[in-house]
């Protein structure tokens, strides 16, 4: 099935959702918090507006909506103030209760943080929730929300730890920041903000494929890693000594990161890479690493 180029309409106009801007077949807009933000999107064809999270949001009828800003304790700030259509009294036919069209498609950028603490074991597409934090427990909120406004016609994507140019270890290690804490056992899965963008991408371009797939995709590398590991193998590929090792115990960790290394967990992304005959471009933290330093240094000479 061949699916036209289409709006792209992000709420949430940020790391992962600009990557995923510049493979976009289509026109791209979406929201932002600033104007200066505003202005730089602008500046690369993106139509950003500017929306304080607490005012209406109106969206066009027919578009590919991207959410990506975080919940807050209520659930999803997008979903209660979204409309569709050219006014904001939407309860036609061709709309739900909530005011969307039904010829918008939403995906839901969601965390494998609602799986919470598996002890090592394997989270699936299908796997149970079961989420521990307060932050977890608001996303999974959300996921229920969209899922209620839409009649399930929505995409949950749920990601793990996200890293690319400009937000990886190579920029801790630089400020001198990084840390090896060593808790014996910890893994953690992590994905690049390219193979987020590719996934999306696929995500849309197979939505027949999509809806068979149950509503749960899990963009992700292949290889759940001890973050220690990650640090050792940036700081040889800087030619730098990679810090000691902490233990964990001593770490004096803030309480946000001290909560993510409460859970241990692998995911996998199989039936994901079935569903849209997707892969990772960067399968583990090594390639991924790589590519990222070979950007750094530019292009080859011809």
């Amino acid at each position: 099935m061949t699916v036209q180029p289409s709006l792209l309409f992000v709420a949430g106009l940020g790391y992962s959702a600009t990557h995923l801007a510049r493979i976009w077949p289509g026109p791209v807009a979406g929201t932002v918090r600033s104007e200066a933000k505003a202005e730089a999107l602008r500046a690369s064809g993106i139509d950003a507006r500017v929306w304080d999270g607490d005012s209406p949001l109106q969206l066009p009828d027919k578009a590919c909506l991207l959410v990506t800003i975080p919940p807050d304790a209520h659930g999803c700030p997008v979903l209660r103030h979204v409309h569709t259509g050219p006014g904001h009294d939407d309860t036609g036919p061709d709309h739900d209760h909530t005011g969307l069209s039904h010829d918008l498609r939403v995906t839901y950028l969601s965390t494998t943080g609602v799986y919470g603490d598996l002890a090592g074991g394997w989270a699936f597409e299908w796997s149970a929730t079961h989420p521990q934090s307060r932050r977890a427990k608001a996303r999974a909120l959300a996921e229920d929300q969209w899922r209620a406004a839409t009649g399930g016609r929505v995409s949950i994507v749920r990601l793990p730890g996200i890293y690319g140019p400009g937000r990886s270890a190579f920029d801790r290690l630089r400020e001198g920041t990084a840390r090896r804490i060593v808790k014996p056992g910890q893994v953690f899965s992590r994905v690049h903000v390219d193979d987020i963008a590719s996934g999306l991408l696929a995500l849309h371009q197979r939505p027949e494929a999509a809806a068979r797939a149950g509503g749960v995709f899990h963009l992700c590398d292949d290889e759940p890693a001890p973050p220690q590991d990650v640090i050792a193998h940036a700081a040889d590929l800087l030619g730098m000594d990679p810090p000691p090792d902490l233990p964990f115990e001593d770490a004096d960790l803030s309480p946000m990161a001290r909560s993510f290394y409460a859970e241990c967990k692998r995911i996998s992304n199989a039936r994901t890479k079935a569903a849209l005959n997707w892969r990772p471009q960067y399968p583990t933290y090594r390639e991924g690493l790589a590519a990222i330093l070979a950007g750094e240094a530019g292009p080859a000479p011809r």
